[in-house]
């Protein structure tokens, strides 16, 4: 069966296809989101795979503005990445994210950066970052402090020839994606 990957900008996110998502999200994660079709705060592009009605495989991304030592730099944020628990294994994220890259690598970001320890990422080009990280906390819905500590799951993919530099800070300048 052919998946073929839909795009939709959030702005343009229809009800039902937000329960959708959020219902993918509730049945692929231990995590609470809280019956929000995102973890965080809503993304700014949305990628699906859908299998007849249902969302069968998700990725939202973020375009944002960070800070890598003295440099601000464009990125594409990564997150909520998810198949349905009965679809895995079948390459469906794997499809959307080569998608998610290619799309990037069409808009104004420099890097694509995500918090993450799958193999499929390494998959993908992704390569783990040590930098010390500074960002924003939101938990259960909520604005915490600002942390600022490693984080072993950053995985930064180059979209142009920048090199990423792994001993500069990170700065978020907001919540993780």
């Amino acid at each position: 069966m052919t998946h073929d990957v839909e795009i939709i900008h959030e702005t343009q996110l229809n009800a039902k296809d937000d329960r959708a998502i959020a219902a993918l999200l509730k049945a692929a994660f231990t995590t609470n989101f809280y019956n929000r079709s995102y973890f965080q705060q809503r993304h700014h592009l949305r990628l699906l795979i859908r299998e007849g009605d249902r969302v069968a495989a998700h990725i939202g991304l973020c375009l944002r503005d960070v800070r890598l030592g003295d440099a601000v730099l464009t990125v594409m944020g990564v997150g909520d990445v998810a198949s349905a628990p009965d679809l895995r294994g079948q390459g469906l994220a794997s499809r959307l994210l080569k998608r998610a890259i290619d799309e990037a690598r069409a808009g104004p970001a420099q890097f694509m950066v995500l918090f993450g320890d799958r193999a499929m990422y390494v998959g993908h080009g992704f390569v783990a970052q040590p930098n010390m990280l500074r960002f924003v906390t939101l938990e259960d819905g909520y604005t915490g402090g600002i942390k600022t500590e490693p984080d072993e799951t950053l995985m930064v993919l180059p979209l142009r020839d920048n090199e990423w530099d792994a001993k500069a800070p990170h700065d978020l300048m907001g919540h993780k994606f």
